[in-house]
């Protein structure tokens, strides 16, 4: 726990004035009391229980000052809370080394049974938004809180040819962004929303910063035409857009034939770690099916909740306040009197 006004912790001096006060009172009416020795048998009626009971209420109100000053400090700690995603981008590679088979069925489909599973257990409050990427990348369902649209749309992939991670992030920006323009040197805006007329890009953003929305990439890492994409992952960090990426595949990986073609595909996963560093996101590695679905699901819980540096002053108010009050009851109930 840290404090956001450490310098009023210093007020926390006055809890042993006040124990030596009240040690000085009590001390005070020992001496008036042995004055009448005919109270003596009633003191002696009262019983150790009695004596111990008439502390409670001084000690619960002594708490309640040392939550009243604690929270003077403003306190604040890591707690987990809702999230403020309102968007999640899930852009999907479709490439011909996604037919691969070493995830079971292939990588494709096994992306698609995670990727459903994931959208069906997102908050109602949430949009979902597709990107298909091969050789190219397409907004594929525009960010849709309708689940039935987005998973329909995750179920008419189909695998086309070439691989271009760095069109993909920028058809995800374009469609959390629609109102901006994502291109990099040599390259195009890709395929997203339909065109608008440009406007001048945001100022740059500490990496990670932005909560609306967030990129979750899933891919066999291996980028094969398009932009660069560690320089579209910077122009993701400079809008504080956070990229989840999900490497799927074995580093063995195998051989995928086609029409007169075979190629060995094996999953590169150096740039997706190096995409979410960049971007102040997670990189996990989906070597089968079932890694694959838990990752989605522990995303889902990501997306939903997340854990954050809060204050929490209002909670040691509310102590204070129900240990006033609980003190105040108790020698109300007992001794007829407020302490």
């Amino acid at each position: 726990m840290t404090f956001l006004t450490p310098e009023a912790l210093g007020l926390l001096v006055l809890l042993p004035v006040a124990v030596a006060a009240y040690i000085l009172i009590l001390r005070r009416r020992s001496r008036a009391a042995v004055r009448y020795s005919s109270l003596a048998p009633v003191k002696a009626a009262l019983g150790t229980g009695q004596k111990i009971r008439r502390h409670v209420p001084p000690a619960l109100f002594l708490a309640a000052l040392a939550a009243m000053l604690v929270a003077l400090a403003r306190p604040a700690a890591v707690v987990t809370l809702p999230t403020d995603h309102e968007t999640v981008i899930l852009a999907i590679d479709i490439s011909a080394s996604m037919r691969a088979e070493d995830v079971k069925p292939t990588r494709l489909a096994a992306a698609q049974t995670a990727a459903k599973t994931f959208i069906a257990g997102t908050p109602r409050s949430m949009r979902v938004g597709i990107v298909a990427f091969a050789g190219s990348a397409a907004l594929v369902q525009p960010p849709t809180a309708n689940r039935d649209d987005a998973r329909a749309a995750v179920d008419r992939l189909q695998l086309d040819n070439a691989t271009a991670i760095g069109s993909g992030i920028l058809a995800s920006l374009k469609a959390i962004f629609p109102d901006q323009e994502f291109e990099l040197p040599g390259w195009g805006a890709p395929a997203g929303l339909p065109g608008e007329p440009k406007k001048e890009a945001r100022e740059p953003v500490p990496p990670g910063s932005y909560k609306s929305a967030a990129i979750i990439l899933l891919t066999d890492g291996q980028s094969t035409v398009g932009p660069d994409p560690l320089e579209a992952a910077r122009l993701a960090a400079a809008r504080g857009v956070r990229v989840f990426t999900v490497g799927v595949g074995t580093p063995d990986g195998q051989n995928v034939e086609g029409e007169g073609w075979s190629v060995h595909v094996s999953l590169d996963d150096s740039a997706l770690k190096a995409i979410a560093d960049l971007t102040r996101g997670d990189y996990f590695f989906a070597g089968n099916a079932p890694d694959l679905k838990k990752i989605y699901a522990g995303l889902n819980s990501k997306m939903a909740l997340e854990r954050k540096e809060t204050e929490i002053t209002a909670l040691f108010t509310a102590l204070a306040a129900v240990l006033s009050l609980v003190a105040a009851t108790l020698s109300l109930l007992w001794f007829n009197r407020l302490l």
